[in-house]
């Protein structure tokens, strides 16, 4: 028998983020042993009455459910599409995997890695924008940090670079 594995997914809705999901739910998740949560980092400037309860904490653990509950997500700030909810809700119910979320206000480099410690996720999977090279060093790289600090493995989804007529 398998032992019970929390998985993390970086998620901003972004195509990166879906690709990511996706890749878990093929890839990763097997059972109803495993955890899957989404981590959604939020802006340090946004002003939801949420981030002042759990600004330094980040929120609860947000189950499928009420992520789904179009008045728990705007309450955090979150605007779930209906693709990833539908994509959630079907490894939920074809895998029986718990899928939850939980909400960070900060850097996302920063808050990422906190999740991997404060979960204690066994694996993480990000997207990776597909910045170039002086890009990535002039914004910065939430994938490449991750991969360097997180105390965990680390599997970075490449998007589609971009690409400048």
């Amino acid at each position: 028998m398998e032992k019970a594995r929390t998985i993390g997914l970086g998620m901003d809705y972004s195509p990166t983020s879906k690709a990511a999901l996706r890749w878990v739910i093929d890839n990763l998740v097997q059972g109803d042993q495993d955890r899957l949560i989404l981590i959604h980092v939020r802006s340090s400037k946004s002003d939801h009455d949420q981030k002042k309860l759990w600004g330094d904490s980040g929120s609860p653990l947000i189950p499928l459910e009420e992520l789904k509950e179009t008045t728990v997500s705007r309450q955090y700030g979150l605007n779930p599409d209906s693709e990833v909810l539908d994509l959630l809700d079907t490894v939920s119910r074809t895998k029986g995997a718990k899928v939850m979320c939980k909400v960070y206000w900060g850097d996302p480099r920063e808050k990422i890695c906190d999740a991997v410690e404060e979960l204690k996720l066994d694996s993480l999977v990000v997207g990776s924008r597909g910045l170039g090279a002086l890009k990535r060093v002039l914004l910065g790289s939430v994938s490449n940090y991750a991969v360097l600090n997180a105390t965990c493995p680390v599997t970075v989804i490449k998007g589609t670079p971009v690409l400048k007529p």
